[in-house]
């Protein structure tokens, strides 16, 4: 990433304290927030050790699992409200991004599929994503398809014949490598792409069986213009892309009542953002 010049800031961190308490992320994720910083997308590579869980189960070695919520730790009472009456449970920030990851990193330069969880992380456990989270910025967590507890948390003892602790002869080094592949396009895409859309709404000043979605333009000097994306309420990911050229507002002979909607921007080299879920304005 040194030798490749990026359009975007892109920092690599090691953080301290996170059994703790995740006191580093947590003090990073604050001073980015006081700093007014946009941070497009974080991502905690937490429990990268191997694709064989060394317990005598199949090993997965080409999946890496991605942890994305739904809604918004950082949630407001009156987003909440919005919320429960429009829906979205299933496209805030996180989630969007965990939709991004898949398109840019799935591939047959990384080798790997990307198993998006729809849980903020595993149960009884979080990583230091989730201070980011709280600050309001879209995170997730990649952790290897399969855990062996004996690895995680432990002395390094041997007992009852069986070898406790997190050791190097565990690591499976090409798994790490098409992980850290996984982690490189997704970064690389991040900070090539225009920045997701901002103050996407759709207007609900009247009943009609369109669609007006609105957003603010970007201020890329390389932008060329916007996609409006929508998929049924009941499926997983986007299924219909509009290009609309470059415009901040577009009327879609489609009822806001019956799918969902988003807007992503593409820049001149077709690079696309995280997708904006537009909220409802009058």
């Amino acid at each position: 990433m040194a030798t490749r010049r990026t359009e975007a800031t892109v920092v690599f961190a090691l953080v301290a304290g996170e059994e703790q308490g995740l006191y580093g992320s947590d003090h990073m994720a604050r001073e980015f927030k006081a700093a007014g910083a946009d941070v497009q997308g974080m991502f905690s590579n937490d429990i990268i050790g191997a694709g064989d869980a060394h317990d005598g189960t199949a090993p997965d070695p080409y999946t890496v699992r991605l942890f994305v919520e739904g809604v918004p730790t950082a949630e407001t009472p009156a987003q909440t409200a919005v919320r429960q009456s429009v829906g979205g449970e299933n496209d805030g920030p996180s989630r969007q991004l965990g939709r991004f990851v898949q398109e840019v990193a799935q591939n047959e330069y990384t080798g790997m599929r990307v198993r998006v969880v729809w849980r903020r992380d595993r149960y009884l456990r979080g990583s230091d994503h989730v201070s980011f989270l709280t600050q309001g910025y879209p995170a997730g967590r990649f952790t290897e398809p399969r855990e062996n507890f004996a690895h995680e948390h432990q002395d390094v003892r041997v007992e009852n014949g069986v070898q406790y602790g997190d050791l190097a002869r565990f690591c499976d080094f090409g798994y790490i490598t098409r992980v850290a592949r996984v982690n490189a396009a997704v970064l690389w895409s991040l900070a090539q792409a225009p920045s997701t859309p901002l103050d996407a709404k759709i207007l609900t000043t009247q009943l009609t069986n369109d669609t007006t979605v609105q957003w603010r333009r970007g201020t890329e000097p390389d932008l060329a213009g916007y996609e409006v994306l929508w998929r049924e309420t009941t499926a997983p990911d986007w299924t219909h892309v509009l290009a609309v050229g470059d415009v901040t507002s577009v009327t879609v002979d489609l009822s806001k009542d019956n799918v969902l909607f988003g807007v992503r921007a593409v820049d001149r080299d077709g690079h696309r953002s995280p997708v904006a879920f537009p909220q409802p304005a009058a």
